[in-house]
């Protein structure tokens, strides 16, 4: 049985999940300018954010709304491949959380990169649980906010790459994964993982890349290593 997390392992998760969160949450605002910018209403788009809350797959619907049906091969291709990954995070968390009933059904909804991440990056069942949950809620929260922001502004923010906002999940990734590496196969299995998905990223769909870098990795960690004399 896990023992309680001390004060400051709680503080040290809360700004995790909250840092990441926001990170992330911040970007819901492209979203929003997107997909009224596509036609859709603001209702649309916020039930979208609400009803289906997977950033990847609510941008690649916008983008078949957008481009019409020749762009609906490579968007559910992509939305496919990250509904595949989704799927393989609520393998791994499955017995982490020990959810049963509503609360199994508001796990899956949680269910996220961001979630995943901070959830497993803890050494502890408590910290991992709380992360999970704080994390997703943030998420959730401020991702629906920054869609109805983006979707009542518009056109008048202009493009939300500009501002960074693409690059802050990512910068929030990299700052939980940075402490893990310790060890020099963790580090080679963390340069494998981007280098496949540096160079599937020009010529592959979103979504695929990631997926190929994570099975890259999975394969590399799974691998016996050689004995040493």
């Amino acid at each position: 049985m896990t023992a309680a997390a001390g004060p400051a392992a709680r503080r040290a998760i809360v700004r995790q999940s909250l840092s990441v969160g926001v990170a992330t949450g911040a970007y819901g605002i492209s979203f929003g300018a997107l997909a009224v910018a596509a036609g859709l209403s603001t209702w649309q788009a916020m039930a979208l954010s609400l009803l289906m809350f997977t950033g990847g797959s609510q941008f690649a619907f916008v983008g078949i709304i957008a481009n019409g049906l020749g762009a609906a091969p490579a968007a559910i291709a992509a939305s496919s491949m990250l509904g595949i990954r989704n799927g393989l995070y609520a393998l791994e968390l499955t017995h982490l959380l020990g959810v049963r009933g509503a609360r199994r059904v508001a796990a899956a909804h949680l269910t996220i990169d961001e979630s995943t991440a901070v959830a497993v990056a803890q050494r502890e069942e408590r910290t991992s649980r709380l992360g999970f949950w704080l994390t997703g809620l943030t998420v959730f929260v401020l991702w629906n906010l920054t869609t109805l922001a983006g979707a009542l502004i518009g056109n008048l923010i202009g493009d939300p790459r500009t501002y960074g906002l693409d690059a802050a999940a990512c910068a929030a990734f990299t700052a939980l994964l940075w402490p893990r590496l310790r060890s020099r196969d963790a580090v080679a299995i963390a340069v494998l993982g981007a280098v496949v998905a540096v160079v599937l990223s020009p010529t592959m769909p979103p979504g695929i890349p990631v997926v190929a870098a994570a099975a890259a990795c999975l394969l590399a960690w799974r691998s016996p290593k050689a004995a040493r004399p």
